[in-house]
């Protein structure tokens, strides 16, 4: 299945899938529910712009791997470059957009590789293992530290959480992206997942909105 970036009222977005950097353990009650400790600066992994597939019509999960999880998080779209130490107003003006999305896990698999003490990025890259919305433009919210995303999956609320529970910011989380390596137009920023993280089956109903802005529905196909 291909993607194309697309804002809300259908207009494509003119460059190109980039990487797809995630911040993990951004929300501290997902942290205990995992049985994880709170880490003290951001816990930054990548995935490939090749796992990258879109919400609507629906999505596939693996059926032969284990347990799939959901992590449903705000995702940033990258507009301009941004490197080193930009300051806020750069990283303001660097957001294309946001959107809900899906930051989908092999559970049992990290499980297992985290057990051993090895890198986890085969439970977090596989094909299909970002799935995203369209996005609403970067200027929809004035104020970064309340943003809602509510993840419905068969009538049931399973997260609802709201940006300001972050323990690391978006535009600070940024900047310290930014730290580390260069982001580029076209690249995403999976925010973190609140409490509530769990398995999905196939036939399941979900609905997953950037609460007040863009609500969209979905399928695991």
């Amino acid at each position: 299945m291909s993607y194309q970036h697309q804002y809300v009222d259908g207009t494509s977005i003119h460059f190109s899938l980039g990487k797809v950097v995630c911040i993990g353990r951004n929300y501290a009650e997902h942290a205990r529910e995992l049985n994880n400790p709170v880490p003290a600066e951001p816990l930054l992994f990548i995935k490939p712009g090749s796992c990258v597939v879109p919400l609507a019509g629906g999505f596939v999960i693996p059926d032969d791997r284990g347990s799939v999880h959901y992590e449903a998080e705000i995702a940033v779209l990258i507009g301009k470059p941004l490197s080193r130490t930009p300051d806020e107003e750069e990283v303001r003006d660097a957001i294309s957009g946001f959107a809900p999305a899906l930051d989908l896990t092999l559970r049992d698999l990290q499980a297992r590789l985290k057990e051993k003490g090895y890198p986890w990025e085969t439970a977090k890259s596989f094909d299909g293992a970002c799935v995203l919305a369209p996005f609403v433009p970067g200027d929809t919210f004035a104020d970064l530290g309340d943003i809602g995303i509510r993840l419905t999956i068969n009538g049931e609320v399973r997260q609802d959480g709201n940006s300001r529970d972050m323990l690391n910011p978006i535009v600070p989380m940024i900047q310290h992206i930014c730290g580390h390596f260069s982001l580029q137009p076209g690249d995403v920023i999976l925010t973190g997942t609140p409490a509530g993280v769990g398995p999905l089956a196939k036939g399941d109903a979900l609905e997953l909105e950037l609460v007040g802005q863009a609500r969209h529905v979905s399928q695991v196909l």
